[in-house]
């Protein structure tokens, strides 16, 4: 078990990054030292290109797992308390949301400026670490392009010796044998793979920059556009405050983030809490749309459960919610709706007071949806004590 700076890297995540970042590594050097034997210039310059742009990914992929995204405190209140009616409140944290901040279930805590939760640093990416984050991407990107190069060279001069390379008016042959063919095919293939993913992350993380907007906020003004698509005034979002200016809130030299991550610059015509209040006005159409349904049949939690029929197993929601377990009785608020499956929110009452919030995605056929009215106490309102993650 890790302890302390080390506990973030104890997961899949960062464990799978690290080995693919030194494979690539390792046999990149390898099979650079049998393009360029010796110290040519052209060995030493490709050698110090490559070193350099795998010590950058490294160093700022650590750097992002921890930094951390930064977190709100715990009981934290605005410093006007009037404000506290345009703001939603964290049940789980007994503190009020600050602009730009969301819950993590899985990091437990409420997430300054949260863009989303990478499986691969075991961390939020936000506020506080984004910088290192996007220099990560880049580093990576660039980095096995270069890698891509010099292992497919390698290879092609491997299986096809007849052109040999001239180095210092002598023939160098490149020879890699089975288990070096095998681990540059691999490597390859891991380079590959990282400059097709990791480019493409790269790229929307670019243009989430250059929007001042993050993956959760993205969402969120497509709901307020659907909202007043019958309106002659559409929603203005307050953060883009031009591409410059955007790029400069989290692109720097240092990587340090700017600001405190609570209180953010706004575009004329906006506040501190226009965000806030359209995400209220969201929940509480999302409340008045959600059902009540009755549990006819047992829910396991699985992911891809066999006993609900092919078409349940066949088109799992494509997301990373939790799927929930559920008995026969349990009544359960539904707010979304697939054709196989619903996400919905298990009711659970102990004297009167809501429990621990138990949410997430179960088979459509296990329920059935009921005329009652859904228990006031099961309702978590956002301008209340128990409020909405």
């Amino acid at each position: 078990m890790c302890f302390g700076p080390f506990s973030k890297l104890c997961h899949w995540g960062p464990l799978s990054a690290i080995c693919i970042i030194k494979c690539v590594t390792g046999m990149t050097m390898h099979c650079s030292n049998l393009l360029w034997p010796g110290k040519s210039y052209m060995g030493m310059l490709n050698t110090l290109c490559f070193m350099s742009l795998a010590g950058l990914t490294l160093y700022n992929f650590l750097s992002a797992i921890a930094h951390g995204p930064g977190f709100l405190p715990n009981n934290w209140v605005p410093g006007n308390m009037n404000d506290v009616k345009l703001m939603q409140f964290c049940k789980v944290c007994n503190s009020y949301k600050a602009p730009r901040s969301h819950h993590c279930r899985k990091c437990n805590r409420c997430v300054l400026k949260m863009d989303h939760h990478c499986p691969w640093i075991n961390n939020c990416v936000g506020w506080g670490n984004h910088a290192h984050f996007i220099a990560f991407l880049s580093f990576a990107t660039i980095g096995c392009l270069h890698a891509s190069f010099i292992l497919g060279t390698t290879l092609y001069r491997s299986v096809y010796r007849v052109y040999p390379i001239d180095v210092h008016h002598r023939h160098q042959v490149v020879y890699l044998g089975l288990y070096g063919t095998i681990f540059c095919v691999l490597s390859l293939g891991f380079a590959i793979g990282v400059v097709i993913a990791v480019g493409m992350l790269l790229y929307f993380q670019i243009r989430a920059i250059v929007r001042n907007r993050t993956g959760i906020e993205d969402w969120i003004i497509e709901k307020a556009a659907y909202r007043r698509r019958h309106s002659n005034k559409p929603f203005l979002y307050p953060y883009d405050l031009g591409i410059w200016r955007n790029i400069k809130q989290v692109v720097t030299f240092s990587c340090q983030p700017i600001g405190d991550g609570i209180y953010w610059d706004v575009v004329d015509g906006c506040n501190q809490y226009s965000l806030t209040v359209e995400q209220l006005k969201q929940k509480k159409e999302k409340r008045s749309r959600a059902r009540l349904y009755t549990v006819v049949k047992g829910a396991s939690g699985y992911w891809f459960p066999v006993v609900h029929g092919v078409g349940v197993f066949c088109h799992p929601p494509c997301t990373d919610e939790e799927r929930i377990t559920l008995q026969p009785d349990d009544e359960v608020v539904v707010t979304r709706w697939r054709k196989y499956w619903l996400f919905g929110e298990k009711i659970q009452e102990e004297n009167g007071q809501p429990k621990k919030r138990v949410r997430g995605w179960f088979p459509r056929c296990c329920a059935v949806e009921t005329t009652e009215e859904i228990p006031s106490t099961s309702v978590q309102d956002g301008n209340n004590k128990y409020k909405t993650n």
